[in-house]
């Protein structure tokens, strides 16, 4: 959505009102904005101060940045195609996994670090990756034996395994090769 500050904070008020069964009357109440000035910030007449954007948040029992959903912000993207992914150098790398990042956001918005993992016959096992944050993995072809901490895991196409990163944990035996499966890693933040 594109539009004014005022007419976006105008657009949630009235879609959150509403959504809450409130006529402007109760609304105002709550708030204790008088009906017309209410009014006026449905109507994106009036730009709203920020005690008033908390009173309309606290009366609508939304958190107060609900209300400005859809200003227009400027946001990263990265789009890898199909075979494109850069080839990244890892822990594994020097006992034949191959690692294919699929793309990554930079900075503050660096949360999620999705990677292709390709084992082959030059692939050897080693069950002892360590890291921050919460991982993800989605088997799509072969089969191995996934272990973390204590417990293994045996992995086919389709399968998911999500763990903490925090314990050790890796590949323990591959069973049909080649192995491909998507490692999602979500970074603390």
């Amino acid at each position: 959505m594109s539009g004014t500050l005022e007419e976006i904070i105008a657009q949630r008020t009235k879609e959150y009102r509403q959504a809450a069964g409130l006529s402007a009357t109760v609304l105002a109440r709550r708030t204790g904005l008088s009906k017309a000035m209410l009014s006026k910030i449905e109507n994106a007449q009036t730009s709203c101060s920020l005690t008033t954007l908390a009173r309309l948040a606290e009366g609508l029992e939304i958190p107060v940045t609900a209300l400005f959903r859809g200003v227009d912000v400027e946001s990263e993207a990265v789009f890898t195609p199909a075979g494109h992914g850069a080839e990244i150098v890892r822990r594994g790398t020097r006992i034949g996994h191959r690692y294919q990042l699929l793309g990554a956001l930079r900075g503050v918005h660096r949360r999620l670090e999705p990677v292709l993992v390709t084992l082959s016959e030059s692939s050897e096992v080693f069950p002892l990756f360590q890291h921050p944050g919460t991982e993800c993995l989605y088997m799509l072809e072969g089969v191995m034996v996934y272990g973390h901490g204590s417990s293994s895991y045996t992995l086919t196409p389709g399968d998911c395994l999500q763990f903490d990163g925090a314990g050790p944990h890796g590949p323990q035996r591959l069973l049909e090769l080649p192995i491909r499966f998507l490692s999602v890693t979500a970074w603390p933040g």
